[in-house]
């Protein structure tokens, strides 16, 4: 799926992104993933989100992280985040 979080697209547009390279085709792919991932959220209140979707999630702190369910999604990765297990794999707790 091209606009998934862990999708090779998405985890470029993303690099692309943090070192400033990016381009309107980047933030359109970065918002789509995002705002995919956002429904999800909203949707599976026990969702845990991967490490490449925690990445994009971080990337849009700043819009999502003072809502209820930004800073529970990021409360929930971290509860479940192992090193060397990619936090969970995106299930649910």
């Amino acid at each position: 799926m091209a606009n998934s979080a862990s999708s090779p697209e998405v985890r470029n547009a993303l690099d692309r992104a943090r070192d400033n390279q990016g381009d309107a085709g980047t933030a359109a792919i970065l918002e789509a993933a995002v705002g995919k991932l956002w429904e999800r959220i909203q949707n599976e209140p026990e969702y845990v989100l991967n490490r490449e979707e925690f990445a994009l999630f971080n990337y849009f702190i700043y819009r999502y992280g003072k809502e209820r369910e930004g800073r529970r999604a990021v409360e929930q990765f971290w509860n479940h985040y192992r090193p060397n297990n990619s936090a969970s794999n995106g299930s649910k707790t």
